[in-house]
């Protein structure tokens, strides 16, 4: 039997040719939904045409957020929209996902949040109950954080022209840890954490729909992550990088890792906590519960020599318990990420191609 840890020559072929890809370039000629799924697309989208027009040394990053100092402190400014269907679903609704989405976004910097701005379009007939119920939703969520909500804006267009409520939420933090955490710091040796079983966001969206009967209720993992990520962060100068892996999944986010710091990633299926009803769900669609959008988790990179101080932390706080180590960093192949199957072979984990869930967040 071939040692699993040995990728076969085909596999080994494979990754030489996804190694020999090129700058991304835009094949399409309208937008399709594909480009807002995380994955390849988005990227493409990202690189070729945003980073094009707009590039500087900040935004080439391609962090979660910009980071930048004034006045001898150093901030982090995210913003982010959403639009998910349906707008309330089991574990939360588009008014807490804007501000966890925000807020996570930022604590991906180590930074803790402080000012956020809200901007709504919507829709001519909207339920002004349904709108009470959200805006309550945000301002509960921000108080729990310690952020405000300082500014915003309010548009509207016609019945028909949107769907009940979009948000984009922009958020201002204060980096608190002097950490230089960032998707290219990644290096051989380092181990790959999550905070949690993974998928539950994506999979609740799907149910919620009513696209799928499952008799087990699966809730929205949407929470605020600054707590979490500012405990780990105080514990462990080594932590290398911070992801959270919500549109694309845990997957799209390691190849992201892969790709900004020229390593490989290799993950171990049997250590990836995933709950039975998500998996079950993830069986009867098709789908690898990797590509699965999260609200509530983080991907972490950190040192060896404090990968299990990092898991301790995290499985001592509330949203952690679940934590675990699933995957290293490995030197080649640099830009890939591999999973070790539970039925001992290796396959590339690629970048999330097409949109599995659309409107998940």
């Amino acid at each position: 039997m071939a040692n699993p840890m040995t990728p076969p020559e085909e596999l080994l072929e494979r990754i030489e040719k996804l190694r020999q890809r090129q700058k991304p370039r835009l094949q399409e000629t309208t937008v399709t939904m594909v480009h807002g799924a995380g994955g390849k697309a988005t990227h493409a989208l990202i690189e070729a045409l945003f980073l094009e027009a707009f590039r500087n040394p900040i935004l080439e990053r391609l962090e979660d957020q910009a980071t930048f100092e004034l006045d001898g402190r150093k901030w982090a400014i995210t913003t982010d929209a959403f639009t998910v269907a349906p707008l309330f679903f089991p574990g939360g609704d588009i008014g807490c996902l804007a501000v966890h989405g925000t807020v996570n976004d930022l604590a991906t910097a180590g930074a803790r949040p402080l000012f956020l701005a809200a901007a709504f379009i919507l829709e001519e007939g909207f339920p002004m109950d349904d709108l009470r119920r959200l805006v309550a939703s945000m301002a509960e969520a921000s108080r729990k954080v310690g952020a405000v909500i300082v500014t915003g804006d309010t548009k509207t267009v016609q019945r028909g022209k949107g769907d009940g409520v979009y948000i984009t939420m922009t958020g201002i933090g204060l980096v608190e840890h002097p950490h230089h955490l960032s998707i290219a710091n990644a290096r051989p040796g380092d181990k790959v954490l999550v905070s949690g079983t993974i998928g539950e966001h994506g999979i609740a969206i799907l149910l919620a729909r009513g696209h799928l009967e499952l008799e087990a209720e699966v809730r929205s993992d949407t929470a605020p992550l600054w707590d979490l990520v500012h405990q780990v962060l105080s514990a462990c100068p080594s932590v290398r990088c911070l992801r959270d892996p919500t549109r694309g999944g845990v997957a799209t986010v390691l190849n992201e890792i892969a790709q900004a710091s020229q390593v490989g990633v290799r993950l171990f299926e049997e250590a990836i906590p995933v709950r039975p009803e998500v998996r079950g769900a993830c069986e009867l669609l098709g789908i690898d519960p990797l590509y699965v959008a999260n609200e509530g988790k983080m991907v972490l990179v950190v040192a060896p020599e404090e990968a299990e101080e990092a898991l301790a932390v995290l499985q001592e706080h509330p949203l952690g318990r679940e934590a675990a180590i699933i995957g290293e960093i490995t030197d080649e192949p640099k830009g890939m990420v591999l999973l070790e199957t539970s039925l001992g072979g290796t396959r590339v984990l690629d970048m999330l191609t097409g949109d599995p869930l659309p409107r998940i967040c």
